[in-house]
């Protein structure tokens, strides 16, 4: 039986960070504990990057070198090398979000087939990543979620996007990676679905190749995954399913109020929990159809999947099961579990600093909404720091 308080060893957790990066990290994630401040500090690192002011070596010494990997592949070899001698794979994230035109979404898919075939041989990183509005404008995915009608040269667009996940599936397949696509808001997410389940029917035949996303803070997405599996079991192909909570919840309710529908939101964090934690012990008990990538900073819930699987007899190394996180975030988890022989890996930001800024102002506001979270990371930080005595 595993020891329930693997979380706590920090000297595991915390085994690849120098004094002075542990100090950074208990830094920024005092700083994310303070709402104020992180309003402030977005607003002011907003204004100072479109103002072209020379701040960008403070953000790469500070947030960015802590929650990314590099500003290119190359830049994150080093992170992913030592990472993965302690278990821990990686998962590259080209985190440029907002590209609006057909020439940045043909630049999107050149630059998501690299990191496919980068990762071709590299045993720490067997996934690839990318957003479906990465290959397409947002407006056209929520048109065909929503079933508007779509002009001619519309029409000529959503087939280039059909073509572009077509194109990165195909090769993902044949440099046998498997490739996570993210999922995004309720009201562009239903064409991304449809989109990402033909591109399963036709690649995942003999194993999950294509990954589709499951947001649990969706009331909806247990039904959907049982419907997804009743599909594959009559079709003949395999699913590959991350499931999260959830990253857009104030952005998806606000708009439910403002169009007068109902929210698809859970109505509250313990329904979320629990309607994760459901969809985690469906996939669990129908491993011979779904492969499970298990995207979870929740330490319950982690636990949940390992108890399940020593219930079940299955193999810490199952291949058909993986945990993960973000980089710079819950190494407690990641780093404790590849130590007790799970297969882990950390989504690995990365891009020009300006561009990514977006994302990682996300991740404040998103780490400042989640309070215990911040807490518990804050807690083991010092814990680390006073077992070093610095």
């Amino acid at each position: 039986m595993l020891e329930q308080k693997i979380f706590d060893n920090t000297k595991n957790a915390f085994s690849l960070k120098t004094d002075s990066e542990l100090e950074r990290a208990y830094f920024l994630f005092k700083m994310i504990s303070k709402q104020p401040l992180v309003k402030i500090g977005t607003t002011v690192t907003r204004f100072a990057l479109n103002a072209n002011l020379p701040v960008e070596g403070l953000i790469r010494a500070t947030v960015f070198d802590h929650f990314c990997g590099g500003i290119s592949e190359k830049d994150c070899v080093s992170t992913i090398e030592k990472m993965y001698e302690k278990g821990v794979h990686s998962v590259l994230d080209f985190s440029v979000e907002g590209k609006e035109t057909e020439n940045l979404f043909d630049e999107a898919l050149e630059r998501v087939i690299s990191l496919v075939q980068f990762a071709k041989d590299k045993p720490g990183m067997p996934f690839s990543v990318f957003k479906p509005t990465g290959f397409g404008r947002f407006e056209l995915f929520r048109k065909v979620t929503e079933k508007e009608t779509l002009t001619p040269a519309e029409e000529d667009e959503w087939d280039r996007i059909v073509q572009r996940f077509d194109k990165v599936c195909k090769i993902a397949k044949e440099c046998d990676i498997k490739l996570l696509v993210d999922s995004e808001e309720s009201w562009m997410q239903g064409a991304a679905d449809d989109l990402v389940l033909s591109m399963m029917r036709k690649y995942n035949t003999e194993k999950p190749i294509v990954f589709n996303t499951l947001q649990c803070y969706r009331w909806d997405r247990l039904a959907y995954l049982k419907e997804l599996h009743q599909d594959s079991m009559e079709k003949g192909y395999k699913l590959g399913m991350k499931i999260v909570r959830g990253a857009y919840m104030e952005k998806e309710r606000a708009r439910a109020k403002e169009k007068g529908y109902d929210s698809p939101i859970c109505k509250d964090k313990p329904e979320t929990d629990a309607h994760f934690n459901a969809m985690l012990v469906y996939v669990l008990d129908n491993l011979s159809d779904i492969w499970a990538f298990v995207g979870s900073h929740n330490e319950e819930s982690n636990y949940l999947a390992i108890e399940i699987m020593e219930q079940k007899e299955i193999p810490r190394n199952d291949p058909r099961i993986w945990f993960g996180q973000l980089y710079g975030m819950s190494d407690h988890i990641s780093f404790n579990l590849a130590e007790n022989g799970y297969n882990v890996a950390k989504y690995v930001p990365f891009g020009p600093v300006k561009d990514v800024m977006p994302y990682l102002i996300r991740r404040a506001e998103e780490n400042t909404s989640v309070a215990g979270q911040t807490n518990r990371e804050l807690t083991l930080l010092k814990q680390e720091r006073e077992r070093r005595d610095i």
